[in-house]
């Protein structure tokens, strides 16, 4: 995870999202790309079916100095230099001077291992949905989706949720160079889920080897069925557990299904 792109925006959890942008950077010496992220000509604050968040906001026309000030204010605070050379080190740029709408990143997010962003929330100091939906759904790349909480370590003790699709054993392999460095790693199977595959136990062992400290744990949801209990039963393990990164995969199920039944992406988009 060499190239992290970091969209800026004003909301509250922008300072968390650049430390944890940092953190990894830092671990991997890599370079982070920041760019102002302004909602489409048009748009207006409504809310997003599925997880109930705030996916736009109003448009603001000149937004680009005051974010690349803080992105710059943040980088010098902690003494990161500013990128000189190729290869990329542990470095920062901002190499477009004007602010650019959502759609931006999910382009510019195809030639970066990583996109860090804000979890979005209903409110309209929070992070909005939009920006997430494009990155998820157009970049191909992983996401990191960042708590205002600053954090103080990512990807020491993390949890797999293992449900046996596609997409998960994609996002697996997305989160590889972060699984190696970890101290421990859960492969986390919810009984009971509508996917055919592998087991966790047969998926704790691909990790293993592929240099992974990982365990298989399995556990039975009770009387708590569908999408939304194996979301709460990921978040009580993680919260028990004490990790500090969770590697998911998003609508595992359509989003259109989610919204009619409830999903584990939903309830964890909501929750974390």
């Amino acid at each position: 995870m060499k190239t992290i792109l970091v969209p800026t925006e004003d909301h509250d959890a922008m300072p968390a999202v650049l430390e944890a942008a940092r953190l990894i950077a830092q671990r991997f010496d890599g370079y982070m790309e920041g760019f102002a992220v302004r909602p489409s000509l048009g748009t207006y604050v409504t809310v997003e079916p599925v997880s109930s968040l705030a996916i736009s906001g109003a448009y603001e026309a000149d937004i680009a100095p005051q974010a690349r000030a803080q992105f710059e204010a943040f980088m010098q605070a902690h003494a990161v230099p500013k990128l000189a050379v190729e290869p990329p080190v542990y470095s920062w740029g901002w190499p477009f001077a004007e602010a650019a709408d959502d759609s931006f990143i999910g382009n510019r997010g195809r030639v970066f291992d990583l996109i860090a962003l804000g979890r979005p929330g209903p409110d309209a100091q929070n992070p909005r949905m939009a920006p997430l939906q494009t990155a998820l759904f157009d970049s191909g790349r992983p996401v990191l989706i960042v708590p205002k909480t600053v954090p103080q370590t990512i990807g020491r003790n993390v949890l797999v949720a293992w449900n046996r699709s596609t997409q998960q054993a994609r996002t697996n392999a997305f989160a590889l160079p972060l699984l190696r460095m970890a101290e421990a790693v859960t492969v986390l199977t919810v009984e009971g889920g509508p996917m055919i595959g592998p087991s966790g136990e047969e998926a704790a062992l691909h990790l293993r080897r592929n240099g992974v400290k990982a365990t298989a744990l399995t556990v039975n949801p009770g009387d708590r069925t569908g999408g939304e209990a194996s979301g709460e039963i990921t978040l009580e393990q993680a919260a028990s557990l004490g990790c500090d990164l969770l590697v998911k995969s998003a609508y595992t199920q359509s989003r259109l299904r989610q919204m009619i039944f409830g999903g584990a992406t939903r309830h964890i988009l909501a929750n974390a």
